[in-house]
């Protein structure tokens, strides 16, 4: 009876270690359900951390790019993007003019794109679903009107009954029509034709144009085939008519996406970076890019200027969320003149272009 007794002794001990544990595990359970004041529903602050998700990451990544010597075209012959999101396919849309990108914005069949202050300002008081997340560069010396040797054209004034080449509602037509202006040129005295930049050095060839007013590449090789500089955007901008880059993204990749966006700015500042503190080995990486020798490169880099991500917030640019900058008011400007030479129906208030505007992308 003495062994049966100390049998069942040792079993009732287990019994009961067993029901206190499954108490402990109860109570355990119950505390991380609910707040510190016992209300079920809520994690309590002295439970253990939790494994938060993955920001969630989308299949695929369309970046509208355009062949300009800036940080972008830096990330992507760097790879940059790729690196940023391993596993995510990255997809270069390569693009010939703004007004071909706010076209696929509408459409919905990009996610970035990058786009002139023309062609920028027209989508925005055109109502695309977009917004401005980065200013990619100030157009200096890149941008020029460029003539034949052999055309008789020395200055503006000589440029009465020739026949100029640009792309329509791009940030070059909108130089050209910005220095006819402030020389007191009738524009309608000049034939000026829509042509796409990589269609001008062809026309160039054929000498089907006087000149040309347009971008790199495309001006240096219209520069090296014989051409002349009379007047640059940057002389343009010092009497009034800035011109400039950035980056726009669809409001529907925006609201789901808008970790990725604020790293896909990341890959744009280290690009930027990349190009700003070694030149020589940026010019070799983007002449691949441009068509041009590494040393064409490198001028044609040094007529812009690049903003990096802490520049975006400055008052000249973007300005933040409670002290807007000079950019939407630029925009405004724009768009005005747009509607001057009727290439949009109205301009709306400066509000609609600083609410396009997502500096608080920058805010930490």
């Amino acid at each position: 009876m003495n062994g049966l007794n100390r049998k069942l002794s040792r079993l009732l001990a287990l019994s009961l270690m067993t029901v206190l544990l499954l108490a402990v595990a109860a109570c355990g359970a119950k505390n991380e359900t609910s707040d510190v004041s016992g209300n079920p529903g809520q994690a309590s602050s002295a439970a253990a951390p939790s494994t938060k998700a993955a920001p969630e990451l989308p299949k695929e990544i369309r970046i509208g790019y355009q062949v300009s010597p800036n940080g972008e075209l830096m990330a992507k012959a760097l790879g940059l993007a790729e690196k940023k999101f391993p596993g995510v396919k990255i997809s270069w849309l390569k693009f010939d003019s703004g007004r071909d990108v706010n076209t696929a914005i509408a459409s919905g069949s990009i996610d970035f794109g990058l786009v002139g202050t023309p062609p920028g300002a027209s989508g925005i008081a055109q109502g695309l679903p977009d917004q401005i997340y980065y200013i990619h560069d100030v157009i200096g010396d890149s941008e020029a009107l460029v003539v034949q040797s052999k055309s008789g054209i020395a200055s503006l004034q000589d440029l009465k009954g020739k026949t100029i080449a640009t792309t329509f509602g791009s940030t070059s037509h909108f130089s050209l029509l910005s220095a006819l202006k402030q020389a007191n040129i009738d524009p309608s005295t000049i034939k000026i034709i829509d042509m796409q930049a990589p269609d001008l050095a062809a026309a160039w060839q054929r000498g089907d144009i006087d000149g040309a007013y347009t971008w790199q590449p495309v001006q240096s090789k219209l520069l090296a085939a014989g051409g002349k500089v009379i007047i640059t955007s940057k002389e343009v901008a010092d009497k009034g008519a800035l011109t400039g880059e950035f980056g726009v993204v669809h409001n529907d990749f925006l609201a789901k996406y808008p970790n990725v966006v604020k790293q896909y700015i990341e890959v744009l500042d280290e690009g930027t970076k990349y190009y700003r503190d070694h030149p020589k080995e940026a010019s070799e990486a983007l002449s691949k890019e441009l068509g041009l020798t590494p040393e064409e490169t490198l001028k044609a880099m040094n007529e812009i200027t690049v903003l990096d991500a802490s520049q975006q917030t400055d008052e000249k640019y973007m300005g933040t969320p409670d002290k807007p900058g000079a950019f939407g008011a630029l925009l405004k400007a724009t768009a005005d003149f747009l509607v001057e030479q009727q290439s949009i129906k109205s301009a709306p208030d400066v509000s609609v272009f600083q609410k396009a505007i997502r500096n608080d992308l920058y805010v930490q």
